[in-house]
């Protein structure tokens, strides 16, 4: 299909790393190398463990490349949900979380080069005033500093909106390839299997005292129940050029409404939500908005990303599961990596060492799920499984769907994507598509 890369890739080339061909022997083994990875690493990497990190393609090459990286601790109207679901104890947890990653960006980011700039960061309503405002209650019972606007800078009106000051967004890519530098990293290395306490790579192998799984959808099935926990969703962005400074950040607390940057001159506009596998708005809706009001505005990139969507709207960080202490994941960023992947290297850093965290409990990704969204995730992928098709996901065996926008077959079960000719694009799955002429391989448990 088409190559569509974001205005990052252009412009940030990595170092290439090797592979790694031999047995090693290390105290932890992060794998996957995209932002929250390559942290996880950096905080070892700072505190003087040894630790080594694989990726199984090359550094960055996954979802990080296409975020449109706001730092924020505003994700949606989360706090009122969090306040209802969890009460003040954990939703405070979330928020101070969230709030030392931002700070933790800000001071590294004083050395080194990578756009880093404050900016407010705003979530609007199209048509809830008592959304907007039931969320300022429960951020002033949070004790945060919060402004309520009722005009923006965009090109529509909005019923109200919640904005946090002295939020950030920043260069991804370059920011990562600064801190990838000094790390002990191996390239088109996938780890192909894990049992007890080493895993398995395509040319040589890992032993390790402990594990961290940050590859965006974990891929070890035995444990976990990712598969049941979490559901991935597509969106797209366009880069334009000649259009408005919007002074800020935006997004709309519909879960399909759009998203407002600037970035190196350029507009970013994000939006076109759809689970993976689904139809949606794509990048038509985003076309169609554009053309309308911003009609002397020129493309100049677009490009598409993937989110793991938790059914709580919480993060999974923390021990994999009850059954497995030396094993750990970061996964279900619901749409807020940046700031997600540095939260989940500090409180990984901790489990790891063995030190005493408050906001384990908050993360933990064995937390009590919610029954009813439970089954109706279980229900989407049964609906796949029954579905007669040539072409099956080798992850679980859920029938893909074609997406004729990027050329792509998609899972809509767990949201692997795999290109016209079969070849992998984005995991949980691990392994390109069988050709017709091969059996169905297993794929990993």
């Amino acid at each position: 299909g088409d190559q569509m890369s974001s205005l990052w890739s252009e412009t940030t080339a990595f170092p290439r790393r090797e592979v790694l061909s031999e047995e090693l022997h290390t105290d932890v083994l992060v794998i996957g190398g995209g932002m929250a990875g390559l942290l996880c690493a950096w905080q070892l990497h700072q505190a003087g463990i040894a630790y080594v990190l694989v990726e199984a393609e090359a550094v960055c090459s996954g979802i990080t490349k296409d975020t449109t990286a706001k730092i924020t601790s505003q994700h949606g109207l989360i706090y009122s949900q969090l306040l209802r679901k969890f009460g003040v104890e954990k939703a405070k947890g979330y928020l101070d979380v969230n709030e030392a990653a931002l700070r933790e960006y800000g001071k590294l980011c004083q050395h080194i080069d990578c756009g880093f700039e404050l900016q407010d960061a705003c979530v609007y309503s199209l048509d809830s005033r008592r959304k907007i405002e039931e969320e300022c209650a429960a951020l002033e019972q949070l004790g945060h500093p919060v402004q309520q606007r009722s005009e923006l800078p965009l090109p529509f009106s909005v019923a109200g909106a919640v904005v946090f000051p002295e939020q950030a967004q920043f260069h991804p890519l370059k920011f990562a390839s600064a801190i990838a530098k000094e790390l002990h990293i191996y390239e088109h290395t996938r780890v192909l299997d894990v049992q007890n306490r080493k895993a398995v790579t395509s040319h040589g192998s890992v032993t390790a005292e402990k594990m961290i799984v940050a590859t965006h959808f974990p891929f070890l099935n035995r444990h976990g129940s990712y598969f049941l926990k979490q559901y991935q969703h597509r969106s797209y962005v366009l880069a334009l050029e000649n259009a408005p400074d919007v002074d800020g950040m935006y997004v709309d607390e519909a879960q399909n409404g759009m998203s407002f940057r600037n970035a190196e001159g350029l507009l970013l506009l994000g939006g076109g939500d759809h689970r993976t596998g689904k139809k949606g708005g794509a990048w038509d809706e985003l076309e169609r908005f554009a053309a309308r009001y911003y009609p002397q505005a020129k493309e100049r990139f677009r490009w598409a990303t993937q989110d793991c969507m938790t059914l709580d709207g919480v993060p999974y960080i923390g021990q994999y599961s009850k059954s497995t202490p030396n094993l750990y994941v970061a996964t279900g960023f619901n749409k807020w990596g940046m700031t997600g992947s540095m939260a989940a290297s500090i409180l990984l850093k901790d489990l790891v060492l063995e030190r005493e965290n408050p906001y384990v409990e908050v993360f933990s990704p064995s937390r009590t799920m919610l029954r009813p969204q439970l089954a109706v995730n279980a229900a989407e992928a049964v609906a796949s499984l029954l579905t007669p098709t040539g072409k099956r996901c080798p992850h679980l065996g859920c029938a893909l769907k074609w997406n004729p926008q990027e050329h792509s077959w998609d899972c809509p079960c767990h949201g692997s994507r795999f290109q016209a000719d079969g070849t992998l694009i984005d995991n949980p799955a691990t392994g390109d598509l069988p050709h017709p002429s091969q059996k169905r391989g297993s794929g990993i448990g």
